[in-house]
């Protein structure tokens, strides 16, 4: 065996990914939201990118292949050399005090965006409070020392976001025996700090299950009844499942008398801690406008302050300023292409998000016509295909997008659908079949509700669709609605 080093020569291929490339399939996947803050956060870190104001000049520059400057909204691609001349040698420049102080640019977008920051965040809603945090502000209206107070903040912070204690008082006690300023306290102590709470908060805080809760709600109204307790103590499956007659059997009341019982408890609070801890709803900013002109439907991308980007004309003079200083050179060398990349990366975002929002609606034409009934089963990889693009390209682009249509704002995913066959040779989406059934079901009597297999023959008679009837059971599912038995009006 000869031990020694050698060199030998292969041929491979593989796929290397440069950083821009990456920058660019992360900024492509980014919601119009997640895009604005990552615009926010570009500005802040690079002194040479800007943001084109309404009304400013947009003779600004972007990176062009050959090194030079273009006028901003063009789509050439940057290269990672740029020709910026570097001198030989020169001293160092203290770059935090340049940024500091020096740049107008970012004075001007400081001042320029201060007040509308200022006032986003003065419109923006207050995060929801947690269960504890709201139960917490109340503690002031009790009567409490110290060692009780410590004992309701150990309470308050054992409830779950429903408002129920999932641990027992006996439980809670033990634990209570850490901490000095609770040691030694009892259930009983426990106990009556819960019905302080209670009486200000809510009468079913801290309630073990639903049937806890349900039983203090309705001893607190003074309203209880022995057919209630008993719909509460014996019957919540049944009521559950919508199983009337056997609860009116077993009570040995009449299903009336049952019925009405039972709008009783719905006005019963099932959390009471259900009014905390809610996230806000998201708002959904379209990144895709469908208009209808003259009979056709003009498909463009919504105007967005995100992407009126481009770069600043500064650094030029930076460097005319301080010829010979290399460490400076090597700064604005460095951030410059960086903006460069980026907005490169978010006008490639552009283009692509456009030419696939345009054949997914050139594809879908008859649901802008017809609605869900015109959606036509389509893949990803169809669009991909004649966009010229990858399908994971496709599915980043389409990631967390909505579109604005005459029809409404959906995801651009919900365009993305299976289908069935129908006995005409049509195929019918698997939205429109969906659609389909929750309007069978709405037209259907309450007191005799159709079965799954009626509505498969039901779609069979009057759509010409052939579907098993486990597949109505899926789709049924998939709409959230309950079983036919449980659909059941008495």
């Amino acid at each position: 065996m000869r031990l020694g080093l050698h060199q030998s020569a292969r041929m491979e291929q593989r796929m290397v990914q440069s950083p821009q490339m990456i920058q660019a399939m992360q900024i492509l996947q980014l919601s119009s939201q997640d895009l604005a803050d990552r615009v926010e956060q570009e500005l802040s870190e690079n002194p040479f990118l800007e943001m084109i104001e309404p009304g400013q000049d947009a003779a600004g520059e972007v990176g062009s292949s050959d090194g030079g400057v273009q006028p901003a909204g063009t789509t050439a691609a940057p290269e990672a050399g740029s020709g910026l001349d570097i001198a030989p040698d020169g001293p160092g420049e203290d770059f935090e005090r340049y940024e500091r102080e020096w740049d107008p640019v970012r004075r001007t977008r400081d001042n320029g965006d201060g007040d509308r920051k200022l006032e986003a965040m003065a419109n923006t809603p207050d995060a929801p409070k947690s269960v504890a945090e709201a139960v917490l502000d109340q503690l002031a209206f009790l009567d409490l020392d110290a060692r009780g107070r410590a004992q309701a903040e150990y309470l308050v912070y054992s409830l779950d976001s429903r408002g129920y204690l999932e641990e027992t008082l006996e439980e809670i006690a033990q634990e209570c025996q850490a901490m000095p300023e609770t040691a030694g306290t009892t259930v009983e102590e426990l106990a009556r700090v819960l019905q302080d709470l209670r009486s200000v908060i809510h009468p079913a805080l801290g309630a073990q299950d639903l049937r806890e809760c349900l039983l203090l709600q309705l001893e607190s109204s003074g309203a209880e009844t022995p057919l209630l307790r008993a719909l509460i103590e014996n019957h919540l499956e049944d009521i559950t499942t919508n199983r009337l007659p056997r609860i009116a059997k077993a009570t040995g009341r009449t299903l009336e008398e049952v019925k009405s019982a039972i709008e009783s408890l719905r006005a019963l609070d099932p959390a009471p801690g259900g009014e905390y801890g809610e996230n806000t709803a998201a708002v959904i900013t379209p990144d895709v406008a469908v208009d209808e002109q003259d009979g056709e439907f003009q498909v463009s991308l919504t105007r967005q302050r995100s992407t009126e980007l481009r770069l600043s004309p500064t650094y030029k003079q930076l460097l005319r300023d301080n010829k010979k200083d290399r460490a400076l050179a090597e700064f604005v060398k460095k951030r410059v292409e960086n903006a460069r990349w980026f907005i490169e990366a978010v006008l490639q975002r552009q283009s692509t998000l456009e030419r696939i929002a345009v054949c997914l609606f050139q594809r879908q034409r008859e649901f802008l016509e017809r609605g869900v009934r015109g959606l036509k089963p389509l893949r990803m990889q169809e669009v991909a295909d004649e966009v010229g693009v990858h399908i994971s390209t496709v599915s980043r682009a389409v990631s967390g997008k909505y579109a604005q249509t005459p029809r409404g704002i959906f995801p651009l995913k919900y365009f993305f659908t299976g289908g069935t066959t129908k006995e005409s040779g049509e195929v019918a989406s698997q939205a429109a079949i969906k659609n389909r059934i929750a309007e069978l079901v709405r037209q259907e009597d309450g007191a005799n509700p159709l079965s799954d297999d009626q509505l498969a023959e039901l779609l069979g008679k009057r759509d010409r669709i052939r579907i098993a009837r486990r597949t109505v059971t899926k789709y049924r599912k998939a709409l959230s609605i309950p079983s036919s038995s449980q659909r059941r009006v008495f």
